[in-house]
Parts: structure tokens; C-alpha cells; sequence
């Protein structure tokens, strides 16, 4: 049956909705994934300045607090993120059995069940 107006017949958009890959799970997990992966290099680079500053303070001890101060606060970043990333795995694995099940989720659309 032709229900359009140029004689063509319309599709039902929802038939054969599968497996929802796209969308808003997929938008947050690769939003995480740019979070860390710019914190990683953020915390990378800043590390590498201090170590050149410490190097290069030539016994100035204002140079030298700072860069060390710098270093501690790099590691204690990424330190963070690390315990952020086993915590969330250890309780998705606690709460859905899958320790990427919050950072990867997978949400079933209709006609897939």
C-alpha cells in the first residue's frame, strides 16, 4: 500500500533496531576516554617542564621548591586518575559482573531481545 504522496512506500524506522552502538552511551564513554587520554598528556608534559626546571635551576632554591612541588603534584594526578579508573572497574564489576560496564556500557534497543 502506498502511503506517500509520491507513490513510494514508507519504511518503518524502527524495524531492526539491534544493538545500540551510537548515541549517548557511546558519546560519554569516548568523552571519558578524551578526559583521560588530555590529563595523561597534560600531566606527562608538565612532569617533563619540571624535570627541566630542576635541572636547570643551578641550585636556586626557589626553582628547585617549585619543580619538586610540580613533580609531587604531576604524580599525585595521575595517581588519582589511575585509583579513578580502578575504582569505577572494581564497582561495575561489583554491581553488573563486567569491570567495563560502566566506562563501555551496552544498551539493548527493541527487536534485539
Amino acid at each position: 500500500m502506498n502511503n506517500s504522496l509520491l507513490g513510494e512506500p514508507i519504511n518503518n524506522p524502527l524495524t531492526n533496531y539491534g544493538n545500540v552502538d551510537v548515541g549517548l552511551p557511546k558519546f560519554i564513554s569516548n568523552i571519558l576516554t578524551i578526559v583521560f587520554v588530555g590529563a595523561g598528556l597534560y600531566a606527562f608534559f608538565n612532569l617533563m617542564f619540571a624535570g627541566f626546571t630542576y635541572i636547570t635551576a643551578a641550585g636556586d632554591q626557589k626553582k628547585i621548591e617549585a619543580a619538586v612541588y610540580s613533580i609531587n603534584m604531576s604524580l599525585i594526578g595521575l595517581i588519582v586518575m589511575v585509583a579513578a579508573a580502578a575504582v569505577t572497574g572494581i564497582v561495575s564489576y561489583i554491581l553488573f559482573g563486567s569491570a567495563t560496564a560502566i566506562l563501555s556500557p551496552k544498551i539493548i534497543g527493541p527487536g534485539s531481545l
